[in-house]
């Protein structure tokens, strides 16, 4: 008997990872959908943005050299994609505090706002999240933490 048990259970699992992985595939889809209404609205070349993107979750800012070296681009290339960053006031350059000589490059508050503009078409926003019923809010804690733990514990491993 504990091995039919077993079974069932190992079928009811594979059913709910399944409605899971289904129902996340739905979301995604729709998420996609606000995702792309957003990019094509901005005057940002994909380049751009992804520089822009390090700028915004990077606190000290970063330096032209640092970013070309990361995009593999020359400073010539860098530096103009910079300067269309700077002329479209989502990003700023600076003297480093701490050599004169080196100038940092940090997103705006207009900058920061235009990422965030992207971060809104996820699934998990305040305003959706406000509107489930308790019930429904505490069973997704419970899940998103069983997943971030799982998540550490492959951490762990590797």
């Amino acid at each position: 008997m504990p091995r039919e048990v077993t079974e069932q259970g190992e079928h009811e699992r594979e059913r709910i990872v399944h409605e899971i992985q289904t129902l996340n595939g739905s979301m995604e889809e729709a998420v996609l959908t606000a995702l792309l209404q957003n990019l094509l609205s901005m005057d940002l070349t994909i380049q751009q943005l992804k520089v822009l993107m390090i700028l915004v979750t990077t606190e000290e800012g970063a330096t032209g050299r640092s970013l070309s070296a990361s995009f593999g681009v020359s400073m010539a290339s860098m530096s103009g994609l910079l300067d269309r960053l700077v002329g479209q006031g989502v990003a700023t350059r600076s003297t480093d505090p701490h050599d004169h000589r080196v100038r940092r490059v940090h997103a705006t508050p207009l900058g920061t706002s235009v990422v965030r503009r992207l971060a809104v078409a996820r699934p998990f926003r305040r305003d959706i999240l406000m509107g489930l019923r308790m019930e429904d809010l505490r069973a997704l804690e419970q899940g998103f933490r069983a997943v971030s733990e799982q998540i550490s514990l492959m951490g762990e491993r590797d």
